[in-house]
């Protein structure tokens, strides 16, 4: 009985997913949907408020490959932009970008993981979109054995891809309707659930870049995720 105590009590104070303090990635708003586009520099995506992603899986800097990512949001759609510099592109060979690519994660990708349940924090959606402008979309159920079944999921989400081979650095926008987060009216304080990752080389010498180190050979470790808000500007 003793024991049954205190592990009572210990469950009582272990602090939530969401009571813990998590790091913030801040998404900007805008004042209506545009185009898709690739310059950082643009004035929709200057607006940002960048992270980066510069550690591997068990937090080691990984600064020849730190990539910028960027977030806006309106009222029907949240957009990501990933600026990756790169040393060797792993991608595969006779791309389809007109319909989704399964297995795409064994090639070069930026992904994000986003989730909106705070309370089963195992369920959120992952959307990847490679170099060649390649993509997938999942509906992530961790207490499925498979979770990749989710890939028959469709978000809609838009995206566009390129590379700049002079300077070495690739870039993914994705645009992900909120509807497909289960987010129909999103405001200013909105929160979710988030993670970012790219991957770099080739299957044998593959290097993982993160935002939140997972502590894990796997990217999908729901409780290392940050957070993201949005914010008015």
């Amino acid at each position: 009985m003793r024991t049954m105590s205190l592990l009572l009590i210990l469950v009582a104070i272990t602090p939530s997913w969401a009571q813990v303090q998590k790091p913030i990635f801040q998404s900007v708003g805008a004042a209506k949907d545009v185009k898709l586009t690739l310059n950082p520099t643009d004035p929709f995506w200057d607006a940002a408020r960048p992270v980066y992603l510069q550690v591997d899986i068990k937090g080691q800097p990984e600064m020849d490959y730190r990539s910028e990512v960027r977030s806006r949001w309106t009222k029907d759609a949240i957009y990501f932009l990933f600026s990756c510099p790169y040393k060797h592109l792993s991608v595969k060979p006779n791309p389809d970008a007109s319909k989704e690519t399964y297995e795409l994660w064994n090639w070069n990708v930026a992904e994000v993981f986003l989730g909106s349940d705070f309370k089963d924090i195992k369920r959120y959606k992952e959307f990847e979109v490679s170099p060649q402008n390649e993509w997938i979309d999942l509906d992530v159920d961790l207490h499925k054995p498979r979770h990749e079944e989710g890939w028959v999921w469709n978000s809609n989400f838009q995206h566009l891809a390129g590379v700049d081979s002079e300077r070495h650095i690739w870039y993914a926008a994705m645009k992900i309707p909120f509807a497909a987060l289960d987010t129909p009216s999103p405001q200013a304080g909105t929160r979710f659930r988030i993670n970012l990752f790219r991957t770099e080389g080739s299957r044998d010498r593959t290097v993982e870049v993160l935002w939140q180190p997972t502590m894990s050979e796997t990217f999908h470790v729901p409780d290392k995720f940050g957070l993201l808000k949005l914010v008015a500007k």
